[in-house]
């Protein structure tokens, strides 16, 4: 029987929902506080039959919900949007709790993520449709916009709520249904926007959640379904593959947000202090665990030395320990497994001749880590190669702004790039160099759900967010008329 073991956690669902209703299981699935160690939850765990009962709701629900007006799928959005802003530190403190970032991070979070609902309240009676006479003019051109139909959506543990609404905001704006499956460490936060998604008035069926520690059958047995109209995916570039091969037997529509790589680069002239502090933000929002962390630093050898003391320094000074105190500013991984993945990726650094460097100390127990600065490491070593997903900092010294696009460029992943340069005009040619899908010109950040998410490479495919997210959901339908 699936039950809390944390008081606090007391109105958090932790049934599967599914038609409308939470459903236990006799199986249960354990959620663990990272900074603790300590059990926080079990979590029904759908097998293979639950999950196909989930896309049966939502299968059922379509029909009416696609008939839904527009403005009435908005405003059942947007009191979804008010619900969570009035909610945001019991979203946050959820978030904290399973996943381990500091609380800065979780409030930051939890309001990106109620953005999500708000914009895409105000895009569900906005899709442009077309009617215009066909150049030889013996009919009229007339292109509209459907809903696709069941959306099964697949979220990683770094964002439990942000990574949930970005996709179901859009979906339900556009008059889809969905089968939202979190990640199995973090599935506390999603279960809780199901719930608010409830309480705004979401129809039974349009959403459903299935938690699981059997993804692999689950998402085959989904997918294969008829009845499964589109994926959406967050995660890892291996698995996207192996998922995209599981949907090419269906021609089945799909949109992948996938690994990344991240460059930083500092060009020469570039204002330090202001490079130092998008730095900051670039690498240890989120502690360093998303995919739009910036993975590799390659600064201009002028100014190698001052930039690196100075990140440094300003690592050194976090704060590090349990993010329910908002006085840390760096939290656990969702892990002992991904502290120790991080590990080894700093002592294979050091192997490779690169001079790794713990900048304070962690807790010692918790799957707490240290920032690293990792000096001396050449553009081909692995923490230029592999996605670190933690909070180390690999720099690189380079000779002139070109070497620094060539180097950046250098991967098979796209996803976000960042350039401090001297001036905007000087950062936005070297931007439209870069091979990605989002640049960060001067600033430390880029994500915002009025713009679209997404990468270029094996960074994935299509884009979340903005005007293109909710098109993601939409068939587009040409219908020639004679008039």
């Amino acid at each position: 029987m699936t039950q809390l073991q944390d008081p606090s956690l007391a109105g958090v669902p932790t049934g599967l929902l599914i038609d409308g209703e939470w459903v236990s299981t006799d199986r249960t699935l354990e959620v663990d506080d990272p900074a603790t160690g300590t059990l926080l939850a079990e979590v029904s765990d759908a097998t293979v039959p639950e999950a196909l009962a989930a896309v049966a709701a939502a299968h059922e629900a379509f029909g009416q919900w696609a008939a839904t007006a527009p403005r009435s799928r908005a405003e059942v959005l947007r009191r979804a949007y008010e619900i969570m802003s009035a909610e945001l530190e019991q979203c946050a403190r959820l978030i904290v709790l399973e996943n381990g970032k500091a609380w800065s991070d979780a409030m930051g979070e939890a309001t990106y993520a109620a953005e999500f609902f708000r914009w895409f309240s105000e895009e569900a009676s906005r899709v442009p449709g077309d009617f215009r006479l066909a150049p030889n003019g013996d009919k009229t051109i007339i292109v509209d916009h459907q809903p696709m139909g069941v959306a099964y959506m697949i979220t990683p543990w770094n964002f439990p709520a942000a990574m949930a609404t970005r996709k179901l905001a859009p979906a339900l704006a556009a008059g889809c249904t969905a089968v939202l499956k979190p990640a199995a460490e973090t599935p506390l936060t999603a279960l809780w926007v199901a719930e608010v998604l409830r309480r705004a008035g979401v129809p039974a069926g349009v959403v459903n959640v299935v938690t699981t520690s059997e993804p692999g059958p689950v998402s085959e047995a989904v997918l294969a379904d008829r009845r499964t109209a589109t994926l959406s995916f967050t995660g890892s570039t291996p698995i996207g593959k192996l998922l995209l091969a599981q949907t090419a037997t269906r021609a089945l529509p799909s949109s992948m947000e996938l690994g990344g790589n991240a460059p930083l680069l500092v060009l020469e002239g570039a204002d330090v202090d202001k490079a130092v502090e998008g730095a900051m933000v670039a690498k240890m929002r989120n502690g360093g665990s998303a995919c739009t962390a910036a993975n590799r630093f390659y600064v201009h050898e002028s100014l190698a030395t001052e930039f690196t003391d100075s990140f440094e320094r300003a690592l050194g000074a976090l704060r590090i320990g349990s993010g329910l105190d908002p006085a840390n500013d760096l939290g656990a991984l969702v892990s002992t497994k991904e502290r120790d993945k991080v590990l080894a990726l700093v002592a294979k650094a050091a192997d490779e001749g690169g001079r790794p460097g713990a900048v304070s100390e962690a807790p010692a127990t918790g799957a707490f880590i240290s920032p690293y600065v990792v000096r001396d490491v050449v553009h081909g070593q692995t923490l230029t190669r592999e996605e670190i997903f933690g909070p180390v900092a690999p720099i690189v010294t380079v000779e002139s702004t070109d070497e620094a696009v060539a180097m950046a460029n250098d991967t098979d992943f796209g996803l976000i790039s960042y350039v401090f340069a001297a001036d905007a005009g000087e950062g936005i040619r070297v931007a439209r160099r870069m091979e990605s899908g989002m640049v960060a010109v001067n600033r430390g950040v880029a994500s915002d759900p009025a713009a679209p998410f997404g990468g270029m490479k094996e960074s994935g495919l299509g884009r979340e967010g903005g005007f293109a997210g909710i098109h993601e959901f939409l068939e587009t339908k040409y219908l020639a008329v004679d008039l």
